[in-house]
């Protein structure tokens, strides 16, 4: 069994997985339309409102990532005695994999984070909110609960919001239900002051929050180990998993070893919720029975899938096994998809500023020419787009006799390599409906055309684009190998 294949059948036994999760849940509002206009009042846009939607957040987005993996979950939070709580605790009822522990504090507002989006951009966020002590019956109530709870579950999950859930008090009882019972506490850290998680199995803060609790400025390896164990020493922590967004992550044990995990992120479209995914998936992979290193790899799997989505979004299991049975592939879905998608993608890259790159062929029986092509194409560009002739087209380019490969087969070696960012295949003779539709920053062609015969050169450099050719690599094509092949078979 291979490395990869290991981490997989981890993921497999997800759903044997039983967590608790006690934090602060929150409802995150979302508000989408369009500006087209600047107030008359002020100088603000105006935000035409199109549609709205809700979800969990918070500790809640934590739970939901638990039982998006297969794992189920026991969740003790609290809410207000007002609408939005009672909405709160509906979206909870309706999740089939969580046994609900909502409290509710009367005169308490539940907290709600509300985003204006227009043209993909957030505008503003609204946040109605305390910070205030929870009532001491709360806080009593709480810590029973947790200590309760701790001992018939095989991992807990500390959410920590800052929003009085995590009051010392109930933080304290939780990890000492937890340690009597032998369970591990996995602590999603905030504030400055990490003592108050002392006994925790592991704390997962991010860059910023580690800097800000050590005072440490986290720009290296050598930083990140200092942090981290500057909160095992300091803290009375076992372990350290500390995020560091394009650096990976970086695991720090008691015994003072260090993992450095790269980044696994080929694409970051959103950052929010990625915290919670970590989280999640960590607690999830150990109470499945993972250890603490294989489970923060499969963590740091699922954070590369999830910062490719939009929103706060969750992590299944087929998207972490995809990634870790076909690592070649893009993160959370493949490079091969139809033209419509991938024009939304292309859209997305240069509203990053990526220079966009096309060339296009048959590509049977990949050999040393078409990887040199493909390395040239990909050198004058961010990101490569390659045009794939369908079955259908490769017949009557080629012949009855051809193609060898199937065009399924063709796209997964495309996909493989590193040099290519999205495979197309097109059904016509010619690629000119994809680069209508692309509209790449970049054509290239091999150095056996000319300009003036390359398909598409016109419309590419119409638009101010620009058209490369290629050198070849001499004495390879698919026809001579095929042809070296029959000899002899008569």
């Amino acid at each position: 069994m291979t490395d990869l294949s290991h981490l997989a059948q981890l993921v497999e036994q997800l759903p044997n997985a039983k967590v608790l999760c006690i934090g602060d849940v929150m409802l995150d509002r979302f508000v989408y339309g369009s500006v087209t206009r600047i107030s008359p009042e002020a100088p603000i846009p105006i935000i035409r409102v199109e549609r709205e939607s809700a979800m969990l957040g918070g500790a809640g987005n934590v739970a939901r990532n638990v039982t998006a993996l297969g794992a189920s979950v026991r969740f003790l939070s609290l809410v207000g005695d007002d609408l939005p709580g009672r909405e709160v605790m509906e979206y909870v009822a309706n999740d089939k994999g969580v046994e609900p522990y909502i409290q509710i504090e009367r005169n308490r507002p539940t907290t709600i984070k509300t985003r204006y989006i227009a043209g993909g951009q957030q505008l503003l966020r609204s946040d109605n909110e305390t910070t205030a002590t929870l009532a001491a019956p709360t806080i009593s109530n709480l810590s029973a609960l947790a200590a309760q709870l701790a001992p018939d579950v095989s991992a807990i999950i500390l959410s920590d919001y800052g929003k009085g859930v995590l009051h010392g008090d109930v933080v304290a009882a939780t990890i000492a239900a937890a340690r009597k019972a032998g369970k591990p506490v996995i602590v999603d850290p905030k504030g400055t002051d990490y003592s108050i998680y002392r006994g925790a199995t592991v704390v997962t803060p991010n860059r910023a929050e580690a800097q800000a609790a050590t005072g440490i400025d986290i720009q290296s390896d050598e930083d990140a180990i200092a942090a981290a164990t500057k909160i095992i020493t300091e803290c009375g922590i076992e372990n350290v998993l500390l995020t560091r967004s394009q650096d990976g992550m970086t695991l720090v044990t008691s015994k003072g070893e260090a993992t450095h995990l790269p980044t696994e992120a080929r694409e970051v479209f959103d950052v929010s919720g990625a915290g919670d995914t970590v989280v999640a998936c960590l607690a999830s992979a150990i109470a499945g029975g993972a250890s603490l290193s294989d489970a923060a790899r499969i963590a740091n799997v699922a954070a590369g899938i999830v910062v490719g989505k939009i929103g706060t979004a969750v992590v299944y299991p087929d998207e972490l096994i995809s990634v870790l049975h076909h690592h070649d592939l893009m993160i959370g879905e493949a490079k091969l998809m139809p033209l419509d998608r991938m024009v939304d993608r292309v859209e997305r890259w240069r509203r990053k500023g990526y220079k966009v790159g096309f060339t296009n062929g048959c590509f049977d029986l990949l050999h040393p020419g078409h990887l040199s092509l493909l390395q040239q194409a990909r050198s004058n560009c961010d990101r490569l787009i390659v045009g794939l002739n369908s079955d259908a087209s490769v017949k009557r380019l080629k012949g009855e006799a051809r193609p060898v490969q199937s065009e399924a087969a063709r796209a997964a070696v495309l996909g493989s390599l590193e040099t290519v960012s999205g495979v197309v295949i097109f059904g016509e003779d010619t690629p000119i409906t994809v680069i209508e539709a692309l509209k790449p920053d970049i054509l290239v062609k091999g150095a056996d055309y000319t300009i003036d015969k390359v398909v598409g050169a016109d419309i590419v450099q119409g638009y101010g684009g620009k058209v490369v050719l290629a050198n070849l690599a001499d004495g390879f094509s698919t026809t001579s190998t095929i042809a070296r092949i029959n000899q002899g078979k008569d």
